[in-house]
C-alpha cells in the first residue's frame, strides 16, 4: 500500500497549486480535440487508441515504480482495479474515441462537459459524496455556460444529422467518466492518485489493445506524417498519463464533483484553439459562456 495519504476532501476557500493542475488538465484537453481529430485523419481511431494507451501506460507504469518502488495492489483490491480499469479506460476510451470519429471537434468537447453534472448526480445516488447548494450554483453557472457557447456555435454543433451516432457514444463515455471518477474515490483514500491511475490503466489497456487488433494489422503505417506521430506523442503523454493522473489528484483533494467540474473549462479552451488554428469565429455568446463557466468553477471550488 502507498504510505501517500491523500488529504480528504474538503471545501476550500482559495485556490490551490491543485486548482492550478486541473486547469492545465482542462487546457491539455481542449487542445487535444484538435490534436486527435487531426491524427485520426492518418490513424484509424482504435489503432491511434491502442498505440497512445500501450504508451502512456509504459510511461505511468516506470513513474510509480521510480517513485514509489511498487507496482503491485493489495491483496483483494485487484479486482477493484481491473473494474475501474473497464470503466475508465477500455469502455471509456472505446466510446470517445470511436464516438469523436464520428462527430465534430466542437460537439464532443461540449458533450463531454456534462461530466461535472453526473459526477456529483451519481455520487448523491450512491451515497458517496455530497455537495452544498453553493457547489450546485457553480455547476448549474458552468452548465449554463456550456449552453451559451452551444448557441454560440451555430451550425458547427448540433445533435442531429450524422453526427447523431457519434454525440450518443461521448454522452455514453460522460456517464462512464463520471462512473471512474466515483468509483475512484475509495482507492484513493487508500493509494496515491499516481498508483491509481496506473493500476487501472495497466489494467484497461490490454481490452483496448485486444479490440483494436484488427485496426493495427490494416493500418496504413507508411501514410503516417510526422504530424500524426505528433499527435500520438501529445495525446499520449499529456492527455492521457499526466492528465489521468492530475484527475485522480484533484479527485483525492477536491472532491470528484469539485474536480468534475473542471472539464467545463475543456470546450472553452477547444473553442479558442479553433479560433487560432482552424480560423473558426468567437461570438459574444462563447465569450459570455466562457465567463459563466469561469464564475461556476469558482464557486464550485469555494
Amino acid at each position: 500500500m502507498s504510505t501517500s495519504n491523500p488529504v480528504p476532501p474538503s471545501p476550500q476557500r482559495t485556490l490551490s497549486a491543485v486548482d492550478l493542475a486541473l486547469a492545465g488538465m482542462a487546457f491539455v484537453w481542449g487542445v487535444n480535440f484538435t490534436v486527435v481529430k487531426t491524427a485520426l485523419a492518418e490513424l484509424s481511431p482504435l489503432a491511434f487508441n491502442a498505440l497512445r494507451f500501450s504508451l502512456a501506460s509504459l510511461l505511468i507504469m516506470t513513474a510509480l515504480w521510480l517513485v514509489e518502488k511498487n507496482v503491485r495492489p493489495d491483496s483483494g483490491d485487484g479486482w477493484r482495479f481491473l473494474v475501474l480499469g473497464l470503466v475508465g479506460n477500455a469502455g471509456y476510451q472505446f466510446l470517445f474515441i470511436n464516438g469523436l470519429h464520428r462527430t465534430t471537434s466542437g460537439n464532443g468537447s461540449l458533450i463531454l462537459a456534462t461530466i461535472p453534472v453526473f459526477v456529483p448526480l451519481i455520487g448523491t445516488l450512491l451515497r458517496i459524496e455530497r455537495i452544498g447548494a453553493r457547489a450546485w450554483v457553480g455547476i448549474f453557472l458552468s452548465f449554463a455556460g456550456i449552453a451559451l457557447i452551444v448557441l454560440g456555435c451555430g451550425e458547427e454543433v448540433g445533435l442531429a444529422g450524422e453526427t447523431t451516432a457519434g454525440n450518443l457514444m461521448i454522452l455514453s463515455a460522460a456517464m462512464l467518466w463520471a462512473g471512474y471518477t466515483i468509483l475512484s474515490r475509495s482507492l484513493l483514500a487508500h493509494y496515491s492518485p499516481l498508483k491509481v491511475t496506473a493500476l487501472a490503466m495497466s489494467t484497461g489497456t490490454p481490452f483496448i489493445v485486444l479490440y483494436a487488433i484488427p485496426a493495427l494489422r490494416e493500418q496504413n503505417w507508411g501514410a503516417v506524417s510526422w504530424q500524426g506521430w505528433g499527435g500520438l506523442a501529445f495525446s499520449s503523454v499529456l492527455a492521457i498519463a499526466l492528465a489521468y493522473v492530475v484527475w485522480n489528484l484533484g479527485v483525492s483533494r477536491v472532491g470528484g464533483a469539485r474536480t468534475a467540474v473542471y472539464s467545463n473549462l475543456t470546450p472553452v479552451v477547444a473553442t479558442f484553439t479553433g479560433w487560432l488554428f482552424l480560423g473558426e469565429a468567437i461570438t459574444l455568446w462563447v465569450i459570455g459562456g466562457a465567463a459563466l463557466i469561469f464564475t461556476g468553477i469558482y464557486l464550485t471550488r469555494t
